[in-house]
């Protein structure tokens, strides 16, 4: 197998692999600055007690995550060098600059904050304690601000020039302003706060379930997260939408793909269902309802929706004779992957919220023993989604300006590759194992009391 093609399966998979960790990081961060502000503020000194033991419990859980976020993210930077080398000669000016701020803005404030608060228990005031883990939360989502920055000027160039057959920067305010990053980083915030709201949602349900001692705290928390993840949750469908409508000027490529829309349509309908014939790149049976894609992108400036056929006659009179079209299959299901679990997502959020609300958690026990088992589904629509955010712009790396297949070190082999892809497959699952294991083990063991002890 050519380099191309595993340099492409080794970028997925540790990037997979870091993904699962950083929507948790982001999201977890605020929810535990949250409670940690609930702990500060309440003047209920039986609720205090309690709250406190929630925050370094939910805590801990947050430093298991975002080290295996760290240890992941830290391999993502070397395939740059290694496995990508002519993309970094190309877009060095442009994707260094932010990532280097991502390390000197974020990063560094991020690490050292979290230190502080981890061993400032005790040592500082309750406020100071707070602000601490306010400012980790800021940074969290302060990096991942950088890196959707580099991110979106591979879909949508802006602020630059072609000099000597490289891309240089000339203008930074419109790399930092660029339109991309509004839809792309609102939908990655959002989408963190509901999986860090499902996470709290299946640990508090288990601990309400199993823990008899704990139930009266992790009720609340049950209640908290509940709240948490829909919020997350409608904000992520409303981002999401606002984002799908600038695609369809920025690139209708991957809009039309998403959608499987061969031929140009005006109105376009919404396949809920499609059986795609790739040959003939037709859909031989589908499930539509009539004009309600053209509805979603209301503001389209021509009311036309373009088909993938069409987009991809005008890219090869624009760009040169080549295969413009992604893997549409895989995002046409992808995409209805990811909505259908924030769907069921929202149904499961909806019934937690109105038994907690009613002060009957263990109206349901069903529903209890299922939540954990369902933790997953968060995880899997953030990797589908991202699927989407990356395969929907292929065959580019960078749209317009260079093609993946132009990227790949010129001097690597598929051996090479085959090498570092499995050593670094197996030693992420071996860690992932690990802290799965660890986490699994506090969770059992931790037992949290409101009368302000451990039992």
């Amino acid at each position: 197998m050519e380099a191309l093609i595993l340099s492409r399966w080794q970028f997925a998979i540790t990037t997979v692999y870091h993904f699962l960790f950083v929507p948790v990081t982001l999201g977890l961060s605020i929810f535990v600055a949250l409670l940690e502000t609930c702990y500060v503020r309440t003047k209920r000194p039986q609720w205090k007690a309690a709250s406190r033991k929630l925050v370094k419990f939910f805590g801990t859980l947050f430093i298991i995550n975002f080290s295996m976020g760290v240890v992941t993210g830290i391999v993502q930077e070397f395939h740059f060098g290694m496995n990508w080398s002519e993309y970094s000669r190309f877009m060095g000016d442009i994707f260094g600059a932010p990532l280097a701020l991502e390390a000197l803005t974020a990063f560094f404030l991020e690490s050292t904050f979290l230190g502080i608060w981890i061993f400032g228990w005790d040592k500082l005031s309750e406020k100071a304690h707070c602000i601490c883990i306010w400012i980790v939360a800021f940074a969290s989502n302060l990096s991942a601000f950088w890196i959707l920055v580099a991110n979106s000027f591979m879909q949508h160039p802006v602020g630059y020039t072609l000099n000597n057959g490289r891309a240089e920067m000339t203008d930074f305010f419109s790399l930092v302003t660029n339109h991309y990053i509004l839809g792309e980083y609102s939908h990655t915030l959002f989408s963190a706060i509901a999986t860090a709201g499902f996470l709290v949602l299946a640990v508090s349900a288990w601990k309400v379930l199993h823990d008899e001692v704990s139930r009266a705290a992790f009720t609340q928390t049950l209640k908290a997260g509940a709240i948490y993840m829909l919020v997350g949750l409608f904000a992520t469908m409303g981002s999401g939408h606002m984002h799908a409508q600038y695609l369809a000027q920025a690139n209708p490529m991957k809009l039309s793909s998403v959608e499987a829309l061969w031929e140009t349509a005006d109105p376009a309908p919404f396949a809920i269902v499609a059986d795609i014939d790739e040959e003939s790149h037709r859909n031989n049976m589908e499930i539509t309802v009539p004009g309600a894609f053209s509805f979603m992108l209301y503001n389209t400036p021509t009311g036309a929706v373009k088909g993938i056929n069409q987009l991809q006659q005008e890219y090869a009179a624009t760009y040169g004779p080549g295969e413009y079209r992604p893997d549409v299959k895989g995002l046409f299901w992808s995409f209805r992957l990811m909505i259908g679990i924030g769907g069921l997502m929202i149904l499961l959020g909806l019934i937690t919220l109105y038994l907690t609300w009613k002060k009957r958690p263990l109206a349901c026990p069903l529903l209890l023993k299922v939540l954990p088992w369902l933790l997953p589904l968060p995880y899997i629509a953030n990797s589908v989604g991202w699927y989407i955010a990356e395969a929907g712009r292929q065959p580019w790396i960078v749209v317009g300006l260079q093609k993946t297949a132009e990227a790949v070190s010129p001097n690597l082999t598929g051996t090479d590759v085959w090498i570092t892809m499995i050593g670094f497959t197996v030693l992420y699952l071996l860690l992932a194992i690990v802290a799965f294991w660890i986490a699994i083990r506090f969770v059992r063991k931790t037992r949290i009391a409101m009368e302000g002890r451990d039992a």
